[in-house]
């Protein structure tokens, strides 16, 4: 009877959780996920390019990184504006048991959401191996997600933190393009395991797809540490 009564009450919490992480505008921005999603891949077809899974990756990366925008950007403004912070400033350890669960449910559940797309791409356009695609996708989320994580608990404003990541992200998109040796750089956050440059040995490659993830799940962890350490100044937030 306490087993059942566990898993109803860690339910309850999970389901309350999301309703308060995917509430309000996610809708809004999963649908411009999808529609762009849509768009892209009817560009690639109706132009009649050539279609591989480095052209799959491409195409998912935009939606990717759209998914995590909301939840993450706005996740502490949305605790603030339904008075609910205070609250949660009053568990004992908040960082680990709130915060770190949330982002644990947004990232999974955006993981399934790429997934789907990517099991579209495939029935579409190009037979690729939906779950090494997802879990390539992971990576450059984590890095901005946690990235956008961290700078909510510094300006303490969702709209701040958009501008901010708007901003990098654009500097990051311009600058790896722009950097010919940076384009298969490790440090390239942009970088896609799928398309073997001409001019780089297989081996090498795969050197540099290795040591790009963990670059980018070390810059993750560190950013989330960051922001879990910064929800601890309570005295910032209420």
């Amino acid at each position: 009877m306490a087993r059942n009564k566990y898993i109803t009450l860690v339910s309850s919490i999970i389901r309350y959780n999301l309703k308060i992480i995917f509430a309000g505008k996610f809708f809004w921005f999963l649908l411009a996920a999808f529609a762009f999603f849509a768009f892209f891949m009817f560009q690639l077809a109706w132009n009649r390019e050539e279609i591989n899974e480095g052209s799959i990756y491409s195409l998912l990366m935009f939606p990717c990184l759209l998914l995590i925008f909301y939840p993450v950007v706005f996740g502490i403004q949305n605790d603030e504006d339904n008075r609910i912070l205070e609250i949660i400033f009053g568990i004992p350890n908040y960082r680990y048991k709130v915060w770190g669960v949330r982002m644990l449910m947004v990232y999974v559940a955006n993981y399934f959401i790429i997934l789907l797309f990517a099991y579209m791409a495939r029935l579409l356009l190009y037979p690729v191996n939906v779950f090494e695609m997802a879990a390539q996708l992971i990576f450059p989320m984590l890095f901005f997600g946690n990235l956008a994580f961290m700078f909510s608990t510094i300006t303490r404003s969702g709209n701040g933190t958009a501008v901010i990541m708007i901003v990098l992200g654009l500097l990051f998109f311009i600058f790896m393009n722009a950097a010919d040796f940076l384009s298969t750089s490790l440090w390239n956050v942009f970088l896609n395991p799928f398309t073997l440059p001409t001019n780089v040995h297989p081996v090498i490659w795969q050197s540099t797809i290795l040591e790009s993830r963990l670059f980018l799940a070390t810059a993750a962890i560190i950013f989330l540490l960051i922001g879990l350490l910064n929800l601890q100044k309570r005295e910032k937030f209420v």
